[in-house]
């Protein structure tokens, strides 16, 4: 039998556990926090078990080039990089706000940290688990602090080689032993033939 952690409060993961459902919000709620608010209603009503957003610290993690860079895209927020990334995301109490607007309505919250300062604030926040994106699972010193807060941690798998994969359970294990992967393909929208489950194996 698979081993067994438990994800978040009362809810473990493995073995003969049920399978726990992430609905991934990300940044499609537009900047807007009553658009996020009725994303987070309608994942409890779907009944999953998690709302997750992504989260970054973006003065951190661009530098002043990448942010002021032309951004013309027919999708783009902002005549920048910078205004496009700053109008979806929200702040530290527009976050503590949605936690709470989540657990009121009894779902579990939390994000991906995309970056070192991101995950200093969610570990703030007190989310339940840390979720790594597949840009971040062959950051090896990313992955290593994060393990280091001893928080249960979902890691994706998206983009990076079984070889990446064992080494990044070889620097997570010793460290934090409460983690699981997510097989991901890096495909939008994903074929069926290209989920790939049996690599699980």
């Amino acid at each position: 039998m698979s081993r067994e952690f438990e994800l978040c409060p009362g809810r473990r993961v493995g073995g003969d556990q049920p399978c726990f459902i992430i609905a991934e919000i990300g940044q499609n709620h537009q900047g807007d926090l009553d658009i996020a608010k009725r994303m987070i209603r309608m994942v409890k009503d779907c009944g999953a078990d998690c709302a997750k957003f992504q989260k970054s610290e973006l003065e951190y993690k661009f530098n002043k080039k990448a942010l002021e860079r032309p951004y013309t895209s027919k999708h783009s927020w902002g005549k920048t990089y910078g205004e496009h990334k700053r109008y979806l995301e929200f702040s530290h109490d527009q976050y503590r706000e949605l936690k709470k607007y989540a657990e009121e309505i009894g779902i579990f919250f939390t994000a991906s940290g995309m970056d070192e300062m991101a995950v200093e604030f969610l570990h703030e926040l007190d989310v339940p688990f840390f979720k790594v994106g597949s840009g971040d699972t062959n950051n090896f010193p990313y992955l290593e602090k994060t393990a280091k807060k001893g928080r249960p941690m979902v890691i994706s798998s998206g983009m990076q080689s079984m070889n990446t994969m064992h080494q990044v359970y070889q620097i997570v294990k010793p460290i934090n032993p409460n983690f699981c992967f997510l097989q991901c393909t890096s495909a939008y929208p994903l074929q069926p033939e290209d989920v790939n489950l049996r690599v699980i194996s």
